[in-house]
């Protein structure tokens, strides 16, 4: 997009004339007739309304000139993204018959009265396989593994595992076919509990078969306590789910597998038994963007000419996935044209068209003039009379897509046995474009980088241009390599209360955000430089805190404290400034303290400790007055407790 010159002019035609005015009054106070009928305010109006076009004229050179110098220099605005999320589609009741979804399969959140609906709809056709069980298999860590479908069918008791459970120890089940995508329903009867294991953390995980390993399934819920009573266990199959031939029979494998107990994790003393199992499929999984894919959109007619433009009537144009494709009519049919960046690789016979994303303006190659007088066709020019239309193009997005974690609950399309739709995480992704100030701002550090990534500003720039989604990005050198540099990215995230208060999981980085960072910097790093880009390491943080305030008061100083904790000690929002806790700052108690006292008000703060907390595994250090934080380290705030006492009054958080 061409940037706009801003409008400068920041004086007036009335303001001249006062000015002037007060000139007279300060030289000739003798002049007192200032009203409009007197000759001398008519000259002075005069020579305003003259002043008043030249400022206007003059005042907008230099803006002007440095706009049509970043033209040059081909800065255009970057378009906004879409965001993203996984949606699970549950069935009504287990079908007999596949169920399937086509692409663009529209979904949206339940808007509120004050809140619009955002929409969301499918990237690829879903399909929602029935399953059930075939085989089952029991696979020792040191054994040969062992049919068991025979005494299943008996009413048998079978062991899952060895007699004595060991990490690797696994049970199969095998279905007719693969279920890419589609969430299934383990039920299992047993009479033999599992003894020895906390039901709520079995040490088990749930895994898939995708043709080259064991890929790992997220589970939802666990009324089996870990094979410990009758129950039902859902899990969520991957995508690359497929079949494969294990102890001689061809199916869809899944596999309960023994894992090694974490410290403090309680551990299988004997195996838990099955007599009844059963598996059916209750939905599918498939991902969802805030965009719309529009398709056979006409631009115009070719005039025959060199540098022909056109525009689409609904931009901007989501250039975050594919591009979009253009296609010029022939005597053949419709002829692709490639989308390219410039013209500069161009010949005469390529097929190429440059767009202009925010616009939504298609650009075709132009001629060039060369110092001999010749021209150069820098690309093919569609020829005269020539239809052009846009074939498919996605459109949308923005930071409205960013919805909390279980907002996506509606289905739009009419799609037969589908019950309900959630979303297990938060959209997102979702970026607003880019503003003319941000670019003017972004100009002098594209001009200076040249394209290469040489200090650590320029690694985290690239970084932010690849991944506009990313919140934060910080770059250092690694500790343990020399000439290697690290690359810190922190995602944007929305919380699920719509307050501040962050699961972990939510500040890890997508796979795809982290490869397409690495692939872009790759391409622009020093030779020799070994690059890594990860999430940063995360602190826990738990602060217990006391607090005495009136007793009408104590519900509402509890949660503002516990707000002010939570937003403070927060990656994204904390921090001095606001602006996200910065990377190796330590947390003190002294800084708590006047949070705490801010936020209450009148409340007494009698006691503050903190406590340093690993929030993977949840286990807390030993009290202190100061956490010290690494270099590539950010706070995470991690079970805050807050009690507020008045008289005869407690409250807990």
């Amino acid at each position: 997009m061409a940037l706009p010159s801003p409008n400068l002019d920041d004086r007036r035609f009335q303001q001249l004339v006062d000015e002037a005015k007060r000139y007279v009054q300060q030289r000739a106070p003798e002049w007192t007739d200032h009203n409009v009928s007197d000759p001398g305010v008519t000259l002075i109006e005069t020579f305003a309304y003259l002043v008043d076009q030249l400022l206007y004229r003059l005042n907008r050179v230099p803006d002007k000139n440095y706009t049509a110098f970043l033209d040059l220099l081909g800065i255009r605005l970057f378009p906004p993204t879409a965001a993203g999320a996984d949606v699970d589609f549950w069935l009504s009741a287990p079908q007999p018959d596949t169920v399937a979804l086509p692409p663009g399969t529209e979904v949206t959140t339940a808007g509120a009265e004050s809140d619009e609906a955002v929409v969301f709809t499918t990237t690829d056709e879903l399909r929602i396989l029935p399953s059930e069980l075939t085989r089952l298999l029991t696979a020792p860590r040191t054994g040969e593994q062992s049919d068991r479908t025979g005494m299943l069918a008996d009413g048998l008791d079978i062991p899952c595992f060895q007699t004595t459970p060991e990490p690797g120890d696994a049970l199969l089940f095998g279905l007719p076919t693969a279920v890419p995508r589609c969430i299934v329903t383990v039920r299992l009867d047993s009479r033999v509990e599992g003894i020895g294991v906390d039901p709520r953390q079995p040490p088990l995980v749930w895994e898939a078969w995708d043709g080259g390993g064991w890929q790992r399934c997220e589970t939802g819920d666990d009324t089996t306590g870990g094979l410990n009573r009758p129950g039902e266990i859902t899990v969520y199959v991957p995508a690359g789910h497929t079949t494969s031939v294990i102890g001689g029979t061809r199916a869809g494998w899944l596999r309960c597998r023994v894992t090694e107990a974490e410290p403090g994790q309680p551990f299988y003393s004997e195996s838990p038994t099955v007599r009844e199992a059963a598996v059916f499929t209750v939905g599918g999984t498939m991902s969802v963007e805030h965009a719309e894919t529009v398709t056979d959109v006409p631009l115009g007619t070719s005039e025959g000419i060199a540098g022909q433009t056109f525009r689409l009537g609904r931009p901007p144009i989501l250039l975050d996935a594919e591009p979009p494709t253009v296609e010029v009519s022939s005597g053949e049919g419709w002829q692709r044209w490639e989308v390219v960046e410039h013209f500069g690789r161009s010949g005469p016979d390529d097929r190429h068209v440059r767009v202009d994303a925010t616009t939504g303006e298609f650009g075709f190659p132009p001629a060039l003039r060369e110092p001999d007088g010749t021209l150069r066709q820098c690309g093919a020019v569609p020829p005269k009379g020539a239809q052009i239309r846009v074939a498919r193009y996605r459109t949308g997005g923005g930071p409205a897509g960013n919805v909390a974690r279980g907002a996506i609950s509606v289905l739009l399309s009419s799609v037969p046995y589908i019950a309900q739709v959630t979303n297990r995480e938060a959209a997102r992704g979702g970026v607003a474009g880019e503003t003319v100030e941000n670019a003017r701002r972004r100009a002098p550090q594209a001009l200076r980088m040249q394209d290469r990534a040489v200090t650590a500003e320029d690694y985290e720039i690239i970084s932010h241009q690849v991944a506009p989604s990313a919140r934060r990005v910080r770059c250092l050198p690694a500790a343990d390599a020399p000439g290697a540099v690290r690359v810190l990215v922190v995602p944007d995230a929305v919380a699920d209360e719509g307050d501040d208060r962050l699961r972990l999981e939510q500040l890890i980085p997508s796979d795809q955000v982290l490869s397409a960072i690495t692939a872009s910097l790759d391409e622009r790093r020093l030779i020799g430089t070994r690059l890594v880009v990860e999430p940063p390491v995360y602190q826990g943080i738990t602060v217990v805190a006391r607090l005495s305030a009136a007793p009408s008061d104590t519900d509402k100083v509890r949660e503002a404290a516990l707000d002010a904790l939570f937003r403070h000690l927060n990656p994204l929002v904390g921090g001095p400034d606001g602006t996200g806790w910065p990377f190796g700052r330590p947390v003190q108690y002294g800084e708590i303290f006047g949070v705490l006292q801010s936020a209450t008000g009148n409340a007494l703060v009698e006691e503050i400790r903190l406590f340093p907390a690993d929030p993977v595994t949840g286990r807390r250090g030993a009290p202190t007055d100061r956490i010290d934080v690494g270099p590539g380290a950010l706070v995470f705030s991690y079970q805050h407790q807050v009690v507020v006492t008045g008289a005869g009054a407690e409250g807990r958080g």
